[in-house]
C-alpha cells in the first residue's frame, strides 16, 4: 500500500513539473474569398488550425447563401489558431498582406461585394497597435503605388462555414488552382511579392 502511495506522489510530482500546455491565441482576417487564404496560413509554423467562416455580422448562424447575399455585414473570413510562443501576430499579419490586394476596397481581385472586402479583426488596443503598425509599415515600403485601404476592425463573434468549404484546396486542388490563376490573385502576388521571402506559398 505504501508503495502505491509512494508511486502515485511520484507521478503527481512530475505532473507538476510538466512543462504545461502551450498557450493558444486566435486571430481573425478577411481577405476576399476564404478559400484562397487558408493555404498560406496553414503551411506557416506555429499555426495550429485555421477555420474558414463569417465574421463581422449580426445575424445568428449565418449561412454562405445568406453571406453571398451581400445583404449582411458579414465577410468571408478565417480565424487563425496559433502559438505565440512560435509565432506572433505581427508575423500572421506579413503572412496575411501577401494573400490579398492591400488596395482594393469593394472585395478582392474578381470577387465584388461587401462579403469580399478586406479586414484585420483586432480583439484588443493591443493587437490594434501592431494591425495599425503593420499597415503603415507596408504603405510605407513604396510595394503598391495606392493607398493601403484594408480595414481594422473590433473583433466580432465567428461563425464557423460550412464543411465543404474548409480545405477547399485540399479536397477540390484543380478547382482551386483554376480559381486562383482566374481570379487573378497569383499574377498579383508574383508581381507584388517575387522579392518576399520566405515564400508563403
Amino acid at each position: 500500500m505504501k508503495r502505491l502511495i509512494l508511486l502515485a506522489h511520484i507521478f503527481l510530482a512530475q505532473l507538476l513539473l510538466a512543462d504545461p500546455l502551450p498557450q493558444t491565441r486566435t486571430a481573425v482576417f478577411a481577405g476576399g474569398c476564404f478559400w484562397c487564404i487558408q493555404p498560406a496560413f496553414d503551411k506557416a509554423p506555429g499555426v495550429i488550425k485555421t477555420v474558414l467562416g463569417y465574421c463581422g455580422g449580426t445575424e445568428p448562424n449565418p449561412t454562405y447563401a445568406l453571406v453571398g447575399s451581400e445583404k449582411t455585414n458579414y465577410r468571408e473570413s478565417i480565424e487563425v489558431t496559433y502559438d505565440p510562443a512560435k509565432i506572433n501576430f505581427d508575423q500572421l499579419l506579413d503572412i496575411y498582406w501577401r494573400q490579398i490586394n492591400p488596395t482594393q476596397s469593394d472585395g478582392q481581385f474578381t470577387d465584388i461585394g461587401p462579403s469580399y472586402r478586406a479586414a484585420i479583426f483586432v480583439q484588443n488596443d493591443e493587437e490594434r497597435k501592431i494591425a495599425e503598425a503593420s499597415k503603415a509599415k507596408l504603405a510605407a515600403s513604396g510595394r503598391f503605388d495606392k493607398p493601403i485601404v484594408t480595414e481594422i476592425l473590433p473583433s466580432m463573434k465567428f461563425w464557423q462555414a460550412e464543411e465543404y468549404h474548409q480545405k477547399y484546396y485540399e479536397q477540390n486542388p484543380t478547382d482551386f488552382e483554376m480559381f486562383e490563376v482566374g481570379s487573378g490573385r497569383k499574377a498579383f502576388e508574383k508581381k507584388k511579392w517575387t522579392d518576399a521571402k520566405p515564400d508563403t506559398r
